[in-house]
Protein backbone atom coordinates (compact mmCIF):
# COMPACT_ATOMS: atom_id res chain seq x y z
CA UNK A 1 0.00 0.00 0.00
CA UNK A 2 1.32 3.47 -0.65
CA UNK A 3 1.75 6.26 1.85
CA UNK A 4 -0.70 8.23 -0.12
CA UNK A 5 -3.55 5.81 0.68
CA UNK A 6 -2.95 6.87 4.09
CA UNK A 7 -4.97 10.28 5.57
CA UNK A 8 -3.58 12.21 7.89
CA UNK A 9 -6.28 14.59 9.44
CA UNK A 10 -4.91 17.55 11.47
CA UNK A 11 -6.92 20.17 13.54
CA UNK A 12 -6.36 21.90 16.68
CA UNK A 13 -9.79 21.65 18.22
CA UNK A 14 -9.25 19.04 21.02
CA UNK A 15 -12.82 18.21 21.38
CA UNK A 16 -12.81 17.25 18.06
CA UNK A 17 -10.07 14.73 17.83
CA UNK A 18 -10.87 13.47 20.86
CA UNK A 19 -14.13 12.63 19.57
CA UNK A 20 -12.56 11.38 16.44
CA UNK A 21 -9.78 9.52 18.02
CA UNK A 22 -10.53 8.84 21.77
CA UNK A 23 -12.26 5.60 21.39
CA UNK A 24 -8.83 5.01 19.28
CA UNK A 25 -6.34 6.18 21.88
CA UNK A 26 -8.72 3.79 25.17
CA UNK A 27 -8.58 0.76 23.50
CA UNK A 28 -4.59 0.31 23.91
CA UNK A 29 -3.87 2.67 27.18
CA UNK A 30 -0.32 1.80 27.45
CA UNK A 31 1.23 2.90 24.40
CA UNK A 32 -1.12 6.03 24.02
CA UNK A 33 -0.44 7.02 27.20
CA UNK A 34 1.59 10.19 26.39
CA UNK A 35 -1.63 10.75 24.08
CA UNK A 36 -4.21 10.26 26.97
CA UNK A 37 -2.03 12.39 29.63
CA UNK A 38 -1.78 15.48 27.87
CA UNK A 39 -5.11 15.73 26.31
CA UNK A 40 -6.53 15.64 29.39
CA UNK A 41 -3.91 18.02 31.10
CA UNK A 42 -5.41 20.22 28.20
CA UNK A 43 -9.50 18.92 28.34
CA UNK A 44 -9.35 20.09 32.37
CA UNK A 45 -7.30 23.37 32.77
CA UNK A 46 -6.77 24.53 29.08
CA UNK A 47 -4.03 25.33 26.76
CA UNK A 48 -2.90 28.62 28.52
CA UNK A 49 -2.09 26.38 32.00
CA UNK A 50 0.47 24.48 29.99
CA UNK A 51 1.76 26.78 27.35
CA UNK A 52 0.19 25.23 24.86
CA UNK A 53 -1.34 27.88 22.49
CA UNK A 54 -1.18 26.18 19.04
CA UNK A 55 -1.26 22.81 20.00
CA UNK A 56 -2.02 20.68 17.00
CA UNK A 57 -3.51 17.23 16.61
CA UNK A 58 -3.11 14.32 13.77
CA UNK A 59 -4.85 11.42 13.74
CA UNK A 60 -4.43 8.38 10.45
CA UNK A 61 -7.69 7.10 9.13
CA UNK A 62 -8.55 5.47 6.59
CA UNK A 63 -12.19 3.86 5.86
CA UNK A 64 -13.30 5.45 8.69
CA UNK A 65 -11.00 3.75 11.26
CA UNK A 66 -8.47 5.54 12.50
CA UNK A 67 -4.70 4.04 13.09
CA UNK A 68 -2.52 6.21 14.63
CA UNK A 69 -2.50 9.59 16.41
CA UNK A 70 0.39 12.31 17.46
CA UNK A 71 0.22 15.81 19.16
CA UNK A 72 2.47 18.67 19.38
CA UNK A 73 1.91 21.09 22.55
CA UNK A 74 3.41 24.04 20.87
CA UNK A 75 5.47 25.18 17.48
CA UNK A 76 8.59 24.94 20.28
CA UNK A 77 7.88 21.49 21.02
CA UNK A 78 8.21 17.77 19.79
CA UNK A 79 5.85 15.42 18.52
CA UNK A 80 4.74 12.76 20.64
CA UNK A 81 3.62 9.64 18.10
CA UNK A 82 1.26 6.82 18.75
CA UNK A 83 2.86 3.57 17.33
CA UNK A 84 3.26 3.84 13.69
CA UNK A 85 4.54 1.99 10.53
CA UNK A 86 7.38 3.01 8.19
CA UNK A 87 4.90 3.49 5.73
CA UNK A 88 2.79 5.69 8.46
CA UNK A 89 5.48 7.71 9.78
CA UNK A 90 6.62 8.47 5.70
CA UNK A 91 3.22 10.14 5.20
CA UNK A 92 2.79 11.88 8.21
CA UNK A 93 6.85 13.53 7.28
CA UNK A 94 5.35 14.55 3.74
CA UNK A 95 2.18 16.10 5.18
CA UNK A 96 3.73 18.12 8.32
CA UNK A 97 7.08 19.44 5.75
CA UNK A 98 4.20 20.15 3.02
CA UNK A 99 1.83 22.28 5.85
CA UNK A 100 5.25 24.28 6.57
CA UNK A 101 5.06 22.44 10.07
CA UNK A 102 8.47 22.75 12.33
CA UNK A 103 9.56 19.67 14.56
CA UNK A 104 12.32 20.01 16.44
CA UNK A 105 12.12 16.79 18.19
CA UNK A 106 10.25 13.20 18.45
CA UNK A 107 9.21 11.38 21.48
CA UNK A 108 7.35 7.77 20.61
CA UNK A 109 8.35 3.99 21.15
CA UNK A 110 11.73 2.95 19.35
CA UNK A 111 10.68 1.53 16.64
CA UNK A 112 8.34 4.74 15.96
CA UNK A 113 10.68 7.02 16.73
CA UNK A 114 13.64 5.47 14.26
CA UNK A 115 11.52 5.32 11.33
CA UNK A 116 9.84 9.29 11.77
CA UNK A 117 13.09 10.59 12.60
CA UNK A 118 14.83 9.10 9.31
CA UNK A 119 11.65 10.11 7.04
CA UNK A 120 11.82 13.65 9.01
CA UNK A 121 15.16 14.14 7.51
CA UNK A 122 14.55 12.73 4.29
CA UNK A 123 11.49 15.15 3.65
CA UNK A 124 12.60 17.95 5.77
CA UNK A 125 16.09 18.28 4.25
CA UNK A 126 18.04 18.52 6.74
CA UNK A 127 21.69 18.26 6.96
CA UNK A 128 22.25 17.05 10.42
CA UNK A 129 21.13 13.29 11.46
CA UNK A 130 18.79 13.83 14.36
CA UNK A 131 20.09 13.05 17.86
CA UNK A 132 18.67 10.66 20.88
CA UNK A 133 18.26 12.50 23.80
CA UNK A 134 17.29 10.21 25.71
CA UNK A 135 16.33 6.31 26.33
CA UNK A 136 13.62 5.35 28.53
CA UNK A 137 12.00 2.18 29.41
CA UNK A 138 8.14 2.23 30.07
CA UNK A 139 7.35 -0.43 32.56
CA UNK A 140 4.31 -1.97 33.36
CA UNK A 141 3.36 -3.36 36.77
CA UNK A 142 2.74 -7.07 37.30
CA UNK A 143 2.25 -8.40 39.84
CA UNK A 144 3.39 -6.12 42.88
CA UNK A 145 5.88 -6.74 45.67
CA UNK A 146 6.61 -4.80 48.34
CA UNK A 147 10.17 -4.17 49.31
CA UNK A 148 10.96 -6.19 52.87
CA UNK A 149 12.09 -5.03 55.45
CA UNK A 150 10.38 -1.89 54.43
CA UNK A 151 12.42 1.07 56.07
CA UNK A 152 11.65 2.64 58.90
CA UNK A 153 8.75 5.01 58.63
CA UNK A 154 5.74 5.21 56.59
CA UNK A 155 3.63 6.76 53.57
CA UNK A 156 1.34 9.48 53.97
CA UNK A 157 -0.49 11.52 51.25
CA UNK A 158 0.80 14.97 50.85
CA UNK A 159 -1.72 17.70 51.56
CA UNK A 160 -1.96 21.51 51.55
CA UNK A 161 0.67 22.02 54.42
CA UNK A 162 3.39 20.10 52.80
CA UNK A 163 3.74 22.20 49.51
CA UNK A 164 6.14 24.25 49.91
CA UNK A 165 8.41 21.22 50.97
CA UNK A 166 6.56 19.04 47.80
CA UNK A 167 7.92 22.18 45.08
CA UNK A 168 11.07 21.81 46.81
CA UNK A 169 11.43 18.26 46.04
CA UNK A 170 9.90 18.56 42.94
CA UNK A 171 12.66 21.47 41.82
CA UNK A 172 15.15 18.70 43.05
CA UNK A 173 13.75 16.14 40.36
CA UNK A 174 13.48 18.22 37.21
CA UNK A 175 17.43 19.35 38.48
CA UNK A 176 17.85 15.71 38.30
CA UNK A 177 16.25 15.04 35.04
CA UNK A 178 17.38 18.00 33.27
CA UNK A 179 13.72 19.44 33.05
CA UNK A 180 14.41 22.80 32.41
CA UNK A 181 11.35 24.45 34.37
CA UNK A 182 10.67 26.92 37.34
CA UNK A 183 8.78 25.54 40.29
CA UNK A 184 7.32 27.99 42.61
CA UNK A 185 4.16 29.38 43.91
CA UNK A 186 3.64 31.68 40.92
CA UNK A 187 4.37 28.98 38.28
CA UNK A 188 3.34 25.68 40.22
CA UNK A 189 0.28 25.63 38.02
CA UNK A 190 1.33 25.92 34.94
CA UNK A 191 3.81 22.88 35.72
CA UNK A 192 3.21 19.52 34.64
CA UNK A 193 3.46 18.39 38.55
CA UNK A 194 0.51 20.09 39.51
CA UNK A 195 -2.34 18.02 38.29
CA UNK A 196 -0.86 14.70 40.24
CA UNK A 197 -1.57 13.06 43.65
CA UNK A 198 1.80 12.62 46.07
CA UNK A 199 2.82 10.79 48.68
CA UNK A 200 5.48 11.31 50.51
CA UNK A 201 7.84 8.65 52.69
CA UNK A 202 8.76 9.91 55.77
CA UNK A 203 11.01 9.19 58.61
CA UNK A 204 9.82 8.41 62.19
CA UNK A 205 10.03 11.37 63.40
CA UNK A 206 7.56 12.92 60.59
CA UNK A 207 10.76 14.10 57.86
CA UNK A 208 9.52 13.69 54.44
CA UNK A 209 12.51 12.11 52.83
CA UNK A 210 11.45 10.54 49.46
CA UNK A 211 8.40 11.51 47.13
CA UNK A 212 6.05 9.71 44.90
CA UNK A 213 3.52 11.23 42.63
CA UNK A 214 0.47 9.39 40.08
CA UNK A 215 -1.10 11.20 37.50
CA UNK A 216 -5.28 10.88 37.58
CA UNK A 217 -6.65 7.65 36.46
CA UNK A 218 -7.28 7.48 32.16
CA UNK A 219 -8.95 5.01 30.80
CA UNK A 220 -7.92 2.37 33.92
CA UNK A 221 -4.61 3.34 33.44
CA UNK A 222 -2.35 5.44 36.54
CA UNK A 223 1.16 6.61 35.73
CA UNK A 224 3.62 7.11 38.79
CA UNK A 225 5.66 10.69 38.10
CA UNK A 226 7.74 11.93 39.53
CA UNK A 227 9.65 9.00 42.25
CA UNK A 228 12.63 11.37 43.75
CA UNK A 229 14.69 10.80 46.60
CA UNK A 230 17.68 14.00 47.25
CA UNK A 231 20.53 12.26 46.68
CA UNK A 232 22.03 12.67 50.75
CA UNK A 233 19.41 10.03 51.79
CA UNK A 234 19.34 7.45 48.61
CA UNK A 235 20.26 3.70 49.01
CA UNK A 236 18.11 3.67 52.26
CA UNK A 237 14.81 1.70 50.57
CA UNK A 238 12.85 5.07 50.55
CA UNK A 239 12.21 5.53 46.83
CA UNK A 240 10.72 1.58 46.87
CA UNK A 241 8.82 1.87 50.13
CA UNK A 242 6.64 5.05 48.52
CA UNK A 243 6.40 3.58 44.79
CA UNK A 244 5.32 0.55 46.34
CA UNK A 245 2.64 2.45 48.67
CA UNK A 246 1.26 4.77 45.71
CA UNK A 247 1.37 1.70 43.09
CA UNK A 248 -0.75 0.30 46.26
CA UNK A 249 -3.33 3.27 45.90
CA UNK A 250 -3.32 2.77 42.37
CA UNK A 251 -4.07 -0.40 42.20
CA UNK A 252 -7.07 0.15 45.46
CA UNK A 253 -8.31 2.58 42.84
CA UNK A 254 -9.43 0.44 40.76
CA UNK A 255 -6.72 0.78 38.19
CA UNK A 256 -6.24 -2.02 35.50
CA UNK A 257 -2.61 -0.65 34.64
CA UNK A 258 -0.12 1.02 36.31
CA UNK A 259 3.28 2.26 34.62
CA UNK A 260 6.16 4.16 35.20
CA UNK A 261 9.39 5.17 33.16
CA UNK A 262 12.66 4.76 33.63
CA UNK A 263 16.17 5.95 32.21
CA UNK A 264 17.03 3.02 30.41
CA UNK A 265 20.78 4.15 31.22
CA UNK A 266 20.57 3.62 34.67
CA UNK A 267 21.00 -0.16 36.26
CA UNK A 268 19.98 1.04 39.76
CA UNK A 269 16.34 2.20 39.03
CA UNK A 270 15.62 -0.28 36.54
CA UNK A 271 16.88 -3.27 39.16
CA UNK A 272 14.86 -1.59 42.02
CA UNK A 273 11.67 -1.04 39.66
CA UNK A 274 11.86 -4.71 38.11
CA UNK A 275 12.08 -6.13 42.53
CA UNK A 276 8.92 -4.47 42.66
CA UNK A 277 7.07 -6.18 39.88
CA UNK A 278 7.58 -3.18 36.86
CA UNK A 279 8.19 -5.33 34.11
CA UNK A 280 9.59 -3.69 30.47
CA UNK A 281 6.30 -2.77 28.12
CA UNK A 282 7.79 -0.59 26.18
CA UNK A 283 11.04 0.97 24.87
CA UNK A 284 11.28 4.67 24.26
CA UNK A 285 13.28 7.08 23.03
CA UNK A 286 13.39 10.79 22.35
CA UNK A 287 15.32 12.38 19.16
CA UNK A 288 16.51 15.87 18.66
CA UNK A 289 16.36 17.18 15.18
Amino acid sequence: MHSDDWHWHLTEDIDEFLARAGEFLRSRPVPHLMQLTWTARLRARGAAAYDAEGAVFGLLERAGEVHATFYRLSPRRGLGLSPLTAEQAEALAARLVALGHSVPSVSADDGTAAVFAEAWQRHAGAREAPRVRVRLCLRRLGTLVPPDPLPAGRGRPVGERDHEQLMDLCRGFAADVGEAVTIDADTWAGTRFADKNYTFWETPDGTPVSLAGANPMIAGLVQVDPVYTPAPLRGRGYAGAVTAEVSRAALAAGATDVVLFTDAANPTSNALYRRLGYVPAVDWVVYDF
